[in-house]
């Protein structure tokens, strides 16, 4: 059973939905009046006119569309951008455009994908040390490429 989230649609465009059956991802489109061109290494925030209300437990990310990556390089910056349970803003985008030529985006554009996920809440138990592993402190390519 989905798991129901309520949305305010501010914008011109239809509401984010799964292309396929097994779509982790639903495309969000940018909502606005004029087109915003973002040129080599220029980040830009593009609004959505969408507004969320999820339950506590679930969070929506914000995660690249891989078509875009790959022939625009064009990519959300801060992946995955986390948008909280308790947020009632307006969904916005933070795009980072990688390539060598100015990317421009128009209203109805589908920017990035947003994916849902049940989020752990943890206590902390403060200790002296941890217990051993086999990789130990080990990290930042400590396990090889191969």
């Amino acid at each position: 059973m989905a798991i129901k989230v309520k949305i305010i649609n501010q914008s011109t465009n239809a509401l984010p939905e799964y292309k396929t059956v097994g779509s982790s991802g639903m495309d969000v489109r940018a909502f606005t009046s004029e087109t915003v061109f973002i040129k080599p290494l220029e980040r830009s925030l593009i609004k959505t006119g969408l507004f969320l209300e999820m339950n506590t437990g679930i969070e929506c990310q914000v995660r690249p569309r891989s078509g875009l990556a790959l022939k625009q390089g064009l990519t959300v910056l801060n992946t995955p951008g986390t948008i909280d349970a308790d947020y009632r803003g307006e969904v916005g985008v933070v795009l980072v455009n990688l390539s060598n030529e100015t990317v421009c985006i128009e209203n109805g554009d589908r920017i990035a994908q947003l994916v849902f996920a049940k989020i752990e809440c943890i206590d902390w138990v403060e200790v002296n040390n941890t217990d051993n592993t086999e990789r130990g402190a080990g990290g930042f390519g400590s396990t090889g490429i191969k």
